[in-house]
């Protein structure tokens, strides 16, 4: 039989895991989830490999609709650098406008400009000088599963000069879901060992894994640090969901990022 100190210790615990469950229905209510008026959303990446550049503009959805942007079609799109010449993206398909073949320059400052419906919205980036992505590595998981692996990338970091980096992984030509970012406010001047840790695909031996590194700028970190912060802290991890910072004027979603770009893969082991 339970003695009585226990019943009562019991109760209260009982109490508190049902005040608990009620403050946090409280706080699901009060996160009062965007489903405001579709916002146009633009994403536009410019990189130093020469070949197609993309940019996609779509329409957001209310929080509780499916994902499934809908595209938008017959905008006025052009890329340009410091000499003020626009240049013309066509629209492939609707919502997807490319230019090709084009590449960017590092030191350049280039300007997307967008043109849909009679507004104008636009957005610069400027490209940071490259570095290389020497190789990748791969090492038991953290998490004592003993089978599976992570991938680690090895660069060196150039002195002096401010550095901010994005990593997209793809694991069996599969692109995984977590955002990768890094600067180099600890790293300064040093070699790099750093690891690509992610729960959302496993990696097991004989898979193989690529990564681009992307040299990208301030505002584009801010970007992506934000959503990768978001994404750790994860459902129910106490902070509510946000846009993260863009640099496109007039109210829009997105990205321009005009970065230089790095590959390499390899067969895990």
């Amino acid at each position: 039989m339970m003695k009585p100190d226990r019943k009562f210790e019991y109760r209260i615990l009982l109490m508190a895991m049902i005040l608990l469950v009620a403050s946090s229905c409280q706080k699901v209510i009060d996160l009062k989830l965007d489903n405001a008026t579709p916002q146009l959303v633009i994403e536009g990446n410019l990189t130093d490999e020469e070949g197609t550049q993309i940019v996609t503009i779509s329409k957001s959805l209310a929080f509780s609709a499916a994902n499934n942007f809908p595209p938008v079609s017959g905008a006025v799109v052009s890329i340009s650098d410091s000499t003020g010449f626009p240049n013309i993206l066509t629209e492939k398909s609707p919502g997807v406008y490319v230019i090709f073949p084009y590449q960017g320059f590092y030191g350049r400052t280039y300007t997307l400009t967008v043109k849909v419906n009679g507004v104008t919205y636009t957005a610069s980036s400027t490209m940071p000088q490259p570095v290389t992505l020497d190789s990748l590595s791969a090492k038991s998981d953290d998490l004592g599963k003993k089978n599976l692996r992570t991938v680690v990338v090895n660069y060196q970091d150039p002195p002096n000069v401010p550095n901010q980096y994005r990593f997209v992984l793809t694991i069996n030509s599969k692109q995984v879901n977590t955002v990768f970012t890094n600067d180099d406010s600890f790293i300064n001047g040093r070699y790099v060992k750093e690891e690509l840790f992610q729960t959302g695909t496993d990696i097991h031996h004989g898979d193989t894994a690529r990564v681009q590194m992307q040299c990208i700028d301030k505002n584009i970190y801010k970007y992506w640090f934000s959503l990768s912060q978001q994404q750790n802290n994860g459902p129910g991890g106490g902070v509510t969901p946000s846009n993260p910072p863009s640099n496109i004027s007039n109210g829009a979603l997105g990205y321009f990022s005009a970065h230089t770009v790095s590959n390499q893969g390899i067969t895990i082991n």
